[in-house]
């Protein structure tokens, strides 16, 4: 399929200002000294995210990404256990647990057995916070590869009562439909109000929330897509998760996800990818703004899988356009990209398995 974009991104001059924080000021990295050990980690996960994505939003955004900012570069090969091209809960399952398993699966190794998330053994040996954000719903592979244990990805009713039993300390996106209109007629917001939790149900609600566990379910089922409304609630909801979880002084990991850059590839749509690349990029200055004012926090960059075989063969910088080319809607077997900020970014260089982004982040956290 064909398709040539010509696209500016819609966005005032002043959020850009805003959001694109660390390209505007160039000197960042010569003053920038990190912290000699890790208290936190921020890991932002574009669904579906390659090479090309980022190279085509360079584009048309003018080159006001924030991700090209940094300069520790690696790149992750995403085969899962038992398929060339990985899914999302594999793909995801890797990256938490640092196990490969088969495509569909969650929190499990492929003979099924139970293998530790990286959520679970930060919070049993260090004491941490731990919360997701995600456009998708909660229950949705990326994010439930972080707090559940399933055999199916598609056992959404299965995956909301993990979470009330994983506990996140905050978690934010869609899914509410999976918590209070189960089949099984189990009220999980309320257990969730029993567990402690601050629920809210819109943007609105969350900037007011202030519990130490607060749960986001802002949509019945997915967020919607950019184009559609959903403004910039990733970028949003990233800075109050991080406002939340920072409170604990033994540290936090937060994994956001921009879900619908995936979507945007199966759909073989360049301006869905492109506007949802953009709107991740909007969390990614979120974070890396964060991470150099605290200098404990490491900034993790990266993909489950690519999706869509997107390529650019031609474009024009100058009306910020580019063609674009999909050589299928399902997900392909390429390396992703992975790049890292803050203290241990050097660690995240070179070439490796997916799986390798857990070991990287299971030593600089020094767990065991």
């Amino acid at each position: 399929m064909n398709k040539k974009i010509i696209y500016t991104l819609g966005i005032s001059l002043s959020l850009i200002v805003l959001t694109v924080l660390l390209s505007s000021y160039t000197g960042l990295y010569d003053m920038y000294i990190p912290a000699r050990r890790v208290k936190n980690i921020i890991l932002l996960i574009g669904d579906g995210m390659g090479v090309a994505q980022i190279s085509g939003t360079i584009t048309v955004s003018g080159d006001q990404l924030n991700m090209t900012t940094v300069r520790n570069i690696g790149f992750s090969k995403t085969q899962s256990y038992d398929n060339y091209t990985t899914d999302s809960a594999a793909g995801g399952t890797a990256i938490s647990t640092g196990t490969k398993t088969r495509n569909g699966m969650l929190g499990l190794a492929p003979d099924s057995s139970v293998v530790s998330l990286i959520t679970e053994l930060l919070r049993d040996q260090k004491k941490m916070s731990f919360g997701v954000v995600s456009t998708s719903a909660v229950t949705h592979a990326t994010p439930a590869s972080f707090v559940a244990h399933n055999a199916d990805r598609n056992d959404y009713e299965g995956i909301a009562l993990d979470y009330v039993m994983n506990k996140p300390d905050v978690f934010i996106g869609g899914g509410k439909a999976n918590f209070d209109n189960r089949k099984d007629h189990r009220d999980l917001i309320q257990a969730l109000r029993d567990e402690g939790y601050e629920v809210v149900f819109n943007m609105e609600e969350l900037q007011k929330a202030n519990a130490d566990r607060v749960a986001g379910l802002l949509a019945e089922g997915h967020m919607p897509g950019f184009s559609e409304g959903r403004d910039y609630m990733l970028a949003e909801a990233t800075q109050k998760a991080i406002g939340l979880l920072s409170r604990n002084k033994r540290g936090f990991f937060l994994m956001v996800e921009g879900s619908q850059i995936d979507w945007g590839g199966h759909a073989n749509d360049a301006t869905y990818v492109l506007e949802e690349t953009f709107d991740f990029d909007t969390a990614v200055g979120v974070a890396l703004r964060y991470a150099a004012q605290d200098r404990g926090t490491l900034v993790i960059i990266t993909a489950d899988h690519e999706t869509g075989g997107l390529t650019i063969p031609g474009g024009n910088l100058k009306d910020k356009s580019i063609i674009a080319r999909f050589t299928t809607e399902g997900h392909t077997g390429v390396i992703v990209p992975v790049l890292a900020f803050g203290p241990g970014a050097e660690q995240f260089t070179g070439f490796y398995e997916n799986t390798g982004i857990f070991d990287r982040m299971k030593g600089v956290l020094r767990l065991k």
